[in-house]
């Protein structure tokens, strides 16, 4: 893979999540001298509202605006209208509210404006998905977090030095900042959480899901319906469950990380 060269247009695809928000700030660090870096965002309107407010403060922090697109042929943005059109909510490679939020909506960004180099939030312990991602999707990707050895964990302690405070679904619990009532995760420990915080959203994923036919959780090995969920029943800690909504959907089977990040050491390093 070559480097940017001068004038290069280089987009990061920014998910409201922190590696994400860390791959823009690495990506100017790096090249805003000689690139035009733009950060994008596919709005999806079911994440949480605290989402908007990290998301303005990201944008105050790299000094740049962020970019919001959407699928045009869903202008409300809305990850329960896609699957009330698509009559389905999960399919075995994916969530259509991922194809068609998150992936159509960068297609057809790429449609309309000139991106010449892609980043995206992969952390070094995501390098399979990376990998998977320029095999399968494109190639013309810079992975800065990966080439500056950034964890998940990593990525959090550098928005915690700049004071950045992380979207409030992580405070509550939740393993990332997808859409409250995520579809793409099956846990039942997940899902009774979602449950306990959010009893509305809950009761409307298991509406739909039940409406649709849907089972989304999996419970002693068999997929079930939400309404089926008992309220005590619990999987595997959800700090093990890496979940992103992003260009790939999918969950990454990669284990935690609890070393100590030294901000100080890596500032002096950079």
């Amino acid at each position: 893979m070559t480097s940017p060269l001068p004038g290069d247009t280089i987009v990061v695809w920014f998910s409201n999540g922190a590696a994400s928000a860390v791959a823009a700030w690495e990506t100017i660090r790096r090249y805003g001298a000689i690139c035009d870096v733009r950060v994008v965002n596919n709005p999806i309107i079911e994440e949480d509202e605290d989402n908007l407010r990290f998301q303005t403060d990201v944008s105050r922090w790299l000094g740049l605006p962020i970019i919001l697109h959407g699928n045009p042929d869903y202008p409300s943005n809305s990850a329960v209208e896609i699957w009330e059109k698509r009559k389905a909510m999960v399919f075995p490679k994916g969530a259509p509210c991922t194809v068609h939020g998150k992936k159509e909506a960068r297609q057809d960004y790429e449609k309309h404006h000139r991106v010449d180099w892609h980043v995206f939030g992969f952390t070094a312990d995501e390098r399979d998905r990376h990998e998977r991602f320029i095999l399968t999707e494109r190639d013309n990707v810079l992975p800065v977090l990966i080439d500056g050895n950034y964890t998940k964990d990593d990525c959090a302690s550098l928005l915690q030095f700049f004071r950045i405070a992380l979207p409030r679904i992580y405070t509550l619990g939740f393993p990332n900042a997808n859409c409250k009532g995520c579809v793409k995760a099956t846990s039942p420990t997940y899902w009774n959480l979602v449950r306990r915080i959010f009893p509305d959203v809950f009761a409307a994923r298991a509406e739909q899901s039940r409406r649709l036919g849907v089972r989304l959780v999996r419970y002693k090995g068999e997929r079930i319906f939400l309404d089926e969920l008992p309220p005590d029943a619990v999987g595997r800690p959800l700090k093990t469950m890496r979940i992103e909504c992003g260009i790939v959907c999918e969950e990454d089977p990669t284990g935690d990380r609890e070393e100590y990040f030294n901000i100080t050491e890596w500032l002096l390093a950079a």
